[in-house]
């Protein structure tokens, strides 16, 4: 049975937490603190209420201290409901468990920035970058970069791709080959020893999973809550955001502690637009069928009103023009980058994201597959391209070029015109300029950016 009431456990720790750092002293009074032996964990949340179970007794004081700021940023910076709001956005795809690591990850490099002492060992984000990704950081640049989603899909993203050098295109395989070439993901991502389901992610994801099992990590965050809270929008994370700015403004006020970090951290709870709604929104405006004038042809109101006139003697009305709708069916071109380096997990959403906006406006959905050249034409129809387009395979070497399949795109007439890439190649001239470009670009877009059209990153 589980004790009502503040926890016991963890009471001593709380008072030293207080004493110790004043943004932690604001931020605790705000969430429940409960004993539990539901598990034999030490401490866990589910974004409400903070557990304090047998293992914790067992820990030091000053262990006791760090783990209850750990949980303490878990509630503060809404990881359970971040958490669900991903798995709205991924759906089946989607890895609890990773994104529990991302979240620890970064919690417990914040916390070790700030002098607490965790239990070890521990995973950090600094280690977590270095080990799955291959990015070496110091702690504070790493704390101020990546926030929760943005870790998160990092680790789903592929290798980085090796510097550009000549074309090298990679041959479809038959199903059921195993031969594939070291640079691809596909095939990756499965489970541990003896579990033969795959899982999401390709290298840099199992990467992440084997440093977790070596630092003895185990998911503390429970996200069988309410599936009503999206983490996004409602009045508690509104709440929770203005109990963070005053917690963070009273520990920079006292001059130590995590307020004199706080600002600078990525992962503060913010109001952030997924990539799949700016893309919507765009991409549905460029197809959307608007109603024209029609010069030649007066409206049927003028008509009526005008036949009123002549029969009652009074002025002629003035003239209006007829509108109608265009009849040709609106297209979307998606170009797809071969030599980029897409996760199929992102590529997935992306086609379903495209493949949605077109069942709903009706578009036709040209999709061009290309690096220097095209290689692959395919007209899709509803949604059965969805399955077809995750069977890209990406050299993830070679190069880029944007001239040709620009042109080949525009032969089309399109409505809109979205290009999935890193942006690394020679664009050519400008599109009309009335035509929506968009570039979809996986992880950090270059600093360069595009010289026309509109550049969103699929970071988060």
């Amino acid at each position: 049975m589980e004790p009502s009431g503040h926890s016991r456990r963890a009471t001593r720790a709380l008072q030293k937490l207080a004493e110790q750092d004043p943004a932690f002293a604001a931020l605790a009074l705000w969430c429940s603190h409960r004993d539990s032996d539901a598990r034999a964990d030490a401490a866990w949340t589910d974004g409400q209420a903070i557990r304090y179970g047998p293992g914790f007794e067992a820990l030091s004081l000053p262990e006791q201290i760090g783990l209850a700021a750990h949980h303490i940023l878990h509630v503060a910076f809404r990881h359970a409901a971040r958490s669900q709001a991903m798995q709205a956005r991924f759906g089946d795809r989607f890895d609890a468990e990773l994104f529990n690591l991302a979240t620890d990850s970064i919690v417990n490099e914040t916390l070790m920035l700030t002098g607490f002492i965790l239990p070890r060992p521990a995973v950090r984000l600094t280690g977590l970058l270095k080990t799955a990704a291959r990015e070496e950081m110091g702690g504070e640049e790493a704390v101020t970069r990546y926030d929760a989603e943005r870790l998160y899909l990092r680790l789903f993203e592929a290798e980085a791709p090796p510097p550009r050098s000549r074309l090298r295109l990679v041959d479809r395989s038959p199903p059921g080959d195993t031969g594939r070439g070291a640079g691809e993901a596909e095939g990756k991502g499965r489970g541990t020893a003896g579990d033969s389901r795959p899982r999401p992610g390709g290298a840099v994801a199992e990467a992440a999973r084997d440093y977790a099992r070596q630092q003895g990590f185990a998911p503390d965050i429970e996200t069988a809550g309410d599936e009503g809270d999206q983490g996004g929008g409602s009045e508690e994370e509104a709440e929770w955001r203005q109990r963070v700015a005053r917690a963070m403004e009273a520990g920079r006020v006292a001059g130590f502690g995590l307020g004199m970090l706080g600002h600078r951290l990525a992962d503060l709870p913010e109001v952030h637009t997924p990539w799949e709604r700016h893309l919507r929104a765009l991409v549905s405006r460029a197809v959307m069928i608007r109603p024209a004038p029609q010069t030649t042809r007066p409206a049927r109101r003028w008509i009526a009103r005008d036949s009123d006139a002549r029969a009652t003697g009074a002025p002629e009305p003035a003239f209006e023009f007829a509108w109608s709708r265009a009849r040709e069916i609106p297209r979307i071109v998606v170009g797809i980058d071969s030599s980029g380096s897409v996760e199929p997990v992102l590529l997935a959403k992306f086609a379903a994201e495209v493949a949605a906006i077109s069942k709903r406006s009706g578009a036709e959905t040209h999709v061009l597959v290309f690096d220097t050249r095209v290689h692959g034409r395919h007209v899709m129809g509803g949604g059965i391209w969805e399955g077809r387009i995750t069977d890209v395979l990406f050299s993830r070497a070679g190069g880029t070029s944007f001239i040709q399949v620009m042109e080949e795109a525009l032969a089309l007439g399109p409505s809109a015109v979205v290009m999935l890439t890193d942006l690394m190649g020679p664009f050519g001239p400008p599109p009309p300029r009335r035509l929506p470009v968009i570039w979809a670009v996986p992880g950090e877009p270059p600093p360069s950016g595009a010289p026309f059209g509109r550049v969103l990153s699929l970071a988060r």
